[in-house]
């Protein structure tokens, strides 16, 4: 068996476990890396990009190169090749999870709770959940399923299909980090440069095939293209900007404006805003069911270009 067929079916394993399983419940690769990576950095924090940077090439790096050790042990066998890509596949997507988080808050504003929906929406995003009515709470939850559905589902597949167990380590490690400092606190503003920087780049590819993804598979194909196009450039974020704007389109609702992160308020543009209308509680299963279907197109598209360019390198091979 190849080590392309190794990978489809590993993916395709650890994909199916996500959507059984969710994530696993105890000892979370996820939360094990991060407190390594709290660990490294109270022994590295200065002030300064240049030690920011460090951190995030010891940690990043450090999940990269156990992958590839990992993957260079199990090559020998494919039934273990195989296993290890499921089982790193299942740890770094989080499809499941976020599809709970938000229905769980969806559901308690459906029932009028909104006590309980604001109580809920610390576990999905980092909103500050007081300022925040029943519809602000629909439109933040809305905005968190767009943008983890290309961190937490496409971006992972994207680079595992590019470099394997080592590009799904790598990706999620960049993307914790940049969640852990990348933010611009004043303990963070510079020692989190690199990682904020290099999650923007790492995010690239995965963002962009989300926006054409839910652009192919939502309700409105035009209007998602409509806002991606209008809209997605004017976000502050490079990769939140296509894949809101593109689930905005998509699902005719409007989303970015006046939110707040910790105490400090933004004022962010507002997506899909001359045809979409405000967001309300029942447009967060929509944007669930939305979410799934992109992953699993994300699935079969990332395999998909993964063995077409396999076989393209080996009849090329072959012909010489």
């Amino acid at each position: 068996m190849g080590a392309d067929r190794r990978y489809a079916y590993g993916a395709a394993a650890g994909l199916l476990g996500d959507l059984l399983l969710g994530d696993p419940r105890r000892g979370h690769p996820v939360a094990v890396f991060g407190r390594a990576a709290a660990a490294v950095e109270g022994a590295l924090w200065h002030d300064h990009r240049g030690w920011g940077a460090l951190h995030t090439t010891v940690c990043a790096g450090g999940a990269v190169a156990l992958g590839a050790l990992a993957a260079r042990v199990v090559r020998p066998s494919p039934a273990a090749s195989v296993a290890l890509t499921a089982a790193a596949a299942w740890s770094v997507v989080g499809g499941t999870s976020l599809a709970r988080e938000a229905r769980t808050i969806g559901r308690a504003l459906t029932a009028g709770d909104v006590e309980a929906a604001r109580a809920r929406l610390p576990h999905l995003c980092g909103r500050d959940p007081q300022a925040l009515d029943a519809d602000g709470i629909a439109r933040a939850v809305v905005e968190s399923v767009a943008e983890n559905t290309s961190d937490a589902v496409v971006g992972a597949l994207v680079w595992g299909a590019v470099a394997g167990v080592p590009g799904l380590l790598g990706f999620r490690a960049v993307n914790t980090l940049d969640a852990m400092v990348g933010h611009k606190s004043p303990r963070h503003r510079r020692f989190g440069w690199a990682a904020a920087r290099l999650d923007d780049v790492a995010g690239w590819p995965g963002a962009r095939l989300t926006a054409v993804l839910a652009a192919a598979a939502g309700p409105d194909p035009r209007g998602a293209v409509r806002a991606w196009r209008a809209d997605a450039g004017r976000h502050p974020s490079p990769n939140a900007g296509p894949v809101e704007a593109s689930f905005a389109g998509a699902l005719g609702v409007r989303l970015g404006g006046t939110l707040s992160y910790g105490g400090r308020v933004e004022h962010r543009p507002v997506l899909n805003g001359d045809a979409g209308r405000a967001v309300r509680a029942g447009d967060i299963d929509r944007a669930v069911r939305l979410s799934r279907r992109v992953g699993l197109l994300a699935l079969g598209t990332t395999v998909a270009a993964r063995l077409l360019v396999t076989g393209v390198k080996g009849s090329k091979g072959h012909g010489k």
